[in-house]
């Protein structure tokens, strides 16, 4: 069909049409400009809700001046046929451009960040598209991208009532009620948002989770929700989750995946909470792979994760043991240094998880995966393991070990040997040395050792004091086992810090850090635990050095860098703490503390760019870590702070108070929540958590001094007050 000259614009040919409206190419003849006229179709052309939907297109997007949001220049009628003049685009949109196969992880990346910028615009103007698709997501020539049909746009109260300017004609309740009825579903199936598929009211998170599904077909190349029938594809939405897509595109960055795995959350309120967020997190990746801090590149030829083995004993308390087996196994590994092995915390997440070896490889970026399991019954031991490469799925070694207890060093070794033969590297004569030392050669007291262990990284008062009660019976067991040493000292350490500061626990800690140092000198662990306790007496000098020797002895320990930084920050050397904290990232880059902790001191400094990125990076890791962990209060304090000065301020309060709610006398909990409530505003709450823990150690009252969160209630009378009673027993 042709159609006439309408009005002052010459039309040239049809573009396209579907089921809301027909394109035709039309010139401008006023201001001599090409333009895309769109015509509802002539079956609708007496649908008074058609038409309704068709005017709220034109008003929504009238509203929004944006680079990435397709313009509209006029609305009309001819001969009874309602129409808009937009912009004219030339290139095609998503759904023509998905054929079945990923789009290239920088176009991807670039694409999304363009569409959540403009998704942004709309969403601080009131306005939820609700038909985030592929037909409605358009890519210019130039590689720009364009968001068309706000044919189901909502638009908040203030739109509606007009006041967005140049907007003619508003939509009544009456009209809004019968054009989306509560109860019914708006949108194309495939890409609703669950709450969209339940009928629900929205709100701008809902595009959120539609354009995470699609920006996971454009990164795997197939649909995140398919199925033959509307009833499979509601199902698939409110109760399956897709594999990630980085298991899917191995070349896709994994942190990508991450992105998009959150967007696609069934809990809205486990999504990105805007828009802005979720172009920063964007920015933030792109600023990383740009700058050579992350690669989208295929894993080095010699990196290995070591997943957490399967515990096959009887006994479900036996998993302490099981935790302790693979965590010291890659202990081992890592003294290797041409092998590239993945931190405890990057592996966390796949522990008793029903995921193939290939898959966590492509998702970690790591070229081969070890796994295994362990079964213990009484005396015997067997342990089984098998070394994964990712690229191929083949396994290119694999052992059984039927041992008794009193050989499980021997086995651990006989491990990292066997690799290192798989994977033709030659050991050198000091990698052979570290390799052979044992911790002890009583099995019972490495038992105990292990228990200890799994209760000190609770972060928690009861955690610490069983801690020590284990890693003391360990002593009794073998009295020159110098790890368990090292650990007596770092709990009376944190014991001291942060809730009893006794002299009791301060004597105890610098006993116990100097025997483990006499029994191991190369134990770099001991050294640490050495400085730790140095630092609390105020003796930085001496505590520097053996942080220093921690570091020359071991260069990837996490725990050195953590602890040289914090001693740094507590004497005003800012810079010093700044840089190794930086290092204590590198050393683990899924630990969400060291993170949290640079952006206060990049803060301090006045790195106002680095902090805002890093701040970011912390959020995603504290996020991660509280899914696998809800209960720890540490990620969660730490994390509401984060989220606080990223302006998600209910939010920060939601996850404080349940920090809080853990153990609301735990003087760590108490300190960092008053942080958040200082951040908030919330003065009396946060001098009433302040007052309670300064009379519990001079640590708090020294960090204080320097805790630019405190800035909020630092001129308060009261805080003065605080500041300067003397501490109590």
């Amino acid at each position: 069909m042709s159609l006439p000259d309408v009005s002052h614009y010459k039309v040239l040919e049809k573009l396209g049409g579907g089921g809301m409206g027909v394109v035709y190419k039309a010139e401008d003849t006023r201001l001599g400009r090409f333009v895309a006229l769109k015509f509802l179709p002539d079956g609708m052309a007496g649908d008074a809700i058609a038409i309704e939907r068709f005017r709220r297109e034109a008003r929504a997007a009238s509203a929004l001046n944006h680079p990435n949001i397709c313009t509209i220049y006029d609305i009309g009628e001819h001969e009874g046929r309602h129409f808009m003049a937009m912009e004219l685009l030339e290139g095609e949109t998503v759904k023509h451009r998905l054929n079945g196969q990923p789009v290239e992880s920088g176009e991807l990346l670039d694409f999304a960040i363009q569409v959540t910028d403009a998704l942004e615009a709309a969403h601080s103007k009131g306005i939820i598209h609700r038909d985030i698709k592929p037909a409605n997501l358009f890519i210019t020539q130039r590689g720009q991208a364009k968001i068309l049909d706000f044919g189901l746009a909502k638009l908040a109260s203030r739109l509606r009532a007009g006041e967005a300017a140049g907007m003619s004609g508003t939509i009544g309740s009456e009209a809004e009620e019968e054009l989306t009825s509560p109860g019914s579903a708006v949108g194309t199936i495939a890409y609703m948002s669950p709450e969209q598929a339940r009928g629900e009211d929205l709100d701008a998170r809902s595009d959120i989770a539609s354009l995470g599904v699609v920006l996971y077909e454009m990164a795997t190349g197939r649909q995140a929700f398919a199925g033959n029938t509307s009833a499979i594809i509601f199902e698939s939405i409110l109760n399956r989750k897709p594999p990630s897509p980085a298991r899917i595109n191995s070349n896709l960055p994994p942190a990508l995946g991450l992105i998009i795995d959150k967007a696609l959350e069934k809990d809205r309120r486990q999504r990105h909470q805007s828009a802005a967020i979720f172009r920063n997190d964007l920015q933030q990746l792109k600023r990383d792979l740009d700058s050579g801090r992350m690669t989208a590149a295929k894993p080095t030829e010699k990196s290995l994760a070591v997943l957490y083995f399967e515990n096959l004993s009887a006994a479900k308390e036996d998993e302490y043991f099981r935790d302790g087996i693979t965590e010291d196994v890659t202990t081992e590994l890592s003294r290797i240094k041409e092998l590239t092995l993945f931190p405890r915390s990057a592996v966390l997440a796949y522990r008793d998880k029903p995921v193939t070896a290939p898959q966590v490889g492509q998702q970690l970026g790591a070229a081969y995966i070890l796994e295994g399991s362990i079964r213990r019954a009484g005396n015997r031991l067997r342990i089984t393991t098998q070394l994964v490469e990712t690229g191929t799925g083949h396994t290119v070694w694999a052992e059984r070990f039927d041992r008794e207890m009193k050989d499980v060093f021997e086995v651990q070794d006989e491990i990292a040997r066997s690799i290192s033969s798989a994977l033709r590297i030659k050991l050198t004569p000091q990698e052979e040395k570290a390799i052979s030392r044992r911790p002890t050669e009583n099995s019972q007291a490495y038992d105990y050792y292990l228990r200890g262990r799994q209760y000190f990284y609770q972060f928690r008062l009861k955690g610490f004091d069983f801690a020590r009660q284990m890693f003391s019976r360990a002593i009794v067991l073998d009295p020159n086992y110098a790890s368990a040493y090292a650990g007596v000292a770092d709990c009376c350490s944190m014991l001291y810090t942060y809730w009893d500061s006794s002299e009791d626990n301060l004597n105890e800690a610098e006993v116990a850090s100097r025997k483990a140092m006499e029994l191991d000198p190369e134990l770099a662990e001991a050294h640490v635990a050495r400085g730790l306790a140095l630092s609390l007496r105020k003796n930085f000098d001496e505590a520097e050095e053996e942080y220093e020797k921690a570091i020359s002895l071991d260069p990837k320990l996490y725990e050195a860098y953590y602890f040289y930084a914090r001693t740094s920050f507590l004497q005003g050397k800012l810079e010093k703490a700044a840089r190794l904290y930086e290092q204590a990232t590198v050393a683990n880059p899924d630990d969400y503390q060291a993170a949290s902790l640079l952006c206060g001191v990049y803060n301090a400094l006045g790195f106002k760019a680095e902090a805002e990125a890093t701040r970011l990076k912390a959020l995603q890791l504290a996020e991660k870590h509280v899914e696998l962990n809800p209960d720890d209060a540490r990620a969660l304090y730490l994390g509401a702070g984060i989220l606080c000065q990223l302006g998600q301020r209910e939010r920060s309060l939601a996850w404080a108070r349940r920090a809080l709610a853990i153990d609301p006398e735990e003087m760590g909990i108490l300190y960092n929540v008053g942080c958040v409530y200082a951040l908030l505003g919330q003065t009396e709450e946060a001098l009433n958590c302040i007052e309670k823990v300064l009379g519990h150690g001079a640590f708090y009252r020294t960090w204080a001094e320097m805790d630019s969160d405190l800035d909020s209630i630092r001129n308060e009378p009261r805080f003065k007050s605080m500041m300067h009673v003397p501490k109590t027993a």
